[in-house]
């Protein structure tokens, strides 16, 4: 076997995005127990199995190989805290939680996305890994978003669709591109400015922020929300992502430019300063925010909110 470089793999994977779990159920004394995982999926239909997976090092593992079964709470956008709690070490996790038996007997978080009730089905030796096919007895779900997860950062699936639908006008989509470090800039005169467009769109629509990418030449992946603000007289509303280029081909009209020798002065929209400054500063740290504000006030949202 090859040799594998164990984080760059779990980098690798890390960028496949899942959403967010508590795995509970109950000890031989009726104590509720449970853990944070994002290694959950679906089995079968006929009969219903799904699986979960627990790590051989995890203090709560005798307590659920031992168990006749578990429950999986799939978490909604604004429940970070309660993800985090339950990849802790806290002692009392259940101590100010409603929760509820379902169907087999096991803890129901209050107010997830959906829920998943179990009777334990099989248990798979798999290399630092325990592998759990449960049987659904009972399951529910409702409307709500469900939290995401992608690359050690936290999601929240509806606040891009909120913040178009905020926006009662005219809204414009641009791109923070990196390559190798460096950001792109076009030229508007003497001055520099972001890539945008009225929509993400294609590379066939001049109009759209993918299609000027292509009219200038650059080949770019778009990836999570950055930013989101209030514009001026001809904007309603700004919707900046981050990106990545590949290849090493010339820009036309623009160029990459280092993060750290930034033309700030070349730079007139003081909200695109201000944004990309922020950039700059959560990129050298790799942990980034979404911005949500105007050019006067702000609110920052973390995505990186624990393991």
């Amino acid at each position: 076997m090859p040799d594998v470089d164990a984080r760059d793999l779990r980098n690798a994977l890390g960028t496949f995005v899942t959403g967010v779990t508590v795995v509970t159920t109950l000890d031989a004394d009726g104590q509720p127990w449970g853990f944070t995982a994002n290694s959950f999926t679906s089995v079968s239909l006929d009969p219903p199995l799904v699986l979960i997976c627990i790590a051989k090092s995890a203090s709560t593992l005798p307590t659920f190989e031992a168990a006749t079964g578990y429950a999986v709470n799939i978490l909604a956008e604004g429940q970070r805290d309660l993800s985090g709690l339950f990849a802790s070490r806290h002692d009392e996790k259940f101590a100010r939680l409603s929760w509820r038996p379902g169907p087999a007997g096991n803890p129901i978080l209050p107010d997830v996305v959906a829920w998943l009730d179990c009777t334990m089905h099989d248990k798979i030796d798999a290399g630092d890994h325990l592998i759990l096919i449960g049987q659904v007895q009972g399951f529910a779900h409702n409307s709500h978003n469900p939290l995401g997860y992608c690359r050690g950062a936290y999601l929240e699936f509806g606040l891009e669709l909120e913040a178009v639908q905020a926006g009662g006008g005219d809204v414009r989509v641009g791109a923070i591109i990196e390559r190798d470090r460096d950001v792109l800039l076009l030229e508007q005169g003497a001055a520099l400015r972001l890539p945008t467009g009225r929509t993400i769109g294609s590379t066939r629509d001049r109009l759209s922020l993918m299609g000027e990418l292509a009219s200038v030449g650059v080949d770019a992946e778009l990836g999570f929300l950055f930013a989101v603000f209030e514009g001026g007289v001809d904007v309603s509303l700004w919707i900046y992502y981050r990106g990545v280029a590949s290849g090493g081909s010339a820009v036309r009209s623009g160029a990459f430019h280092p993060l750290s020798e930034i033309p700030w002065e070349r730079l007139p929209d003081a909200a695109v300063r201000s944004m990309l400054r922020r950039y700059v500063d959560e990129r050298a740290e790799d942990q980034f925010s979404v911005y949500l504000g105007d050019t006067v006030a702000e609110r920052v949202v973390p995505l990186n909110h624990g393991a």
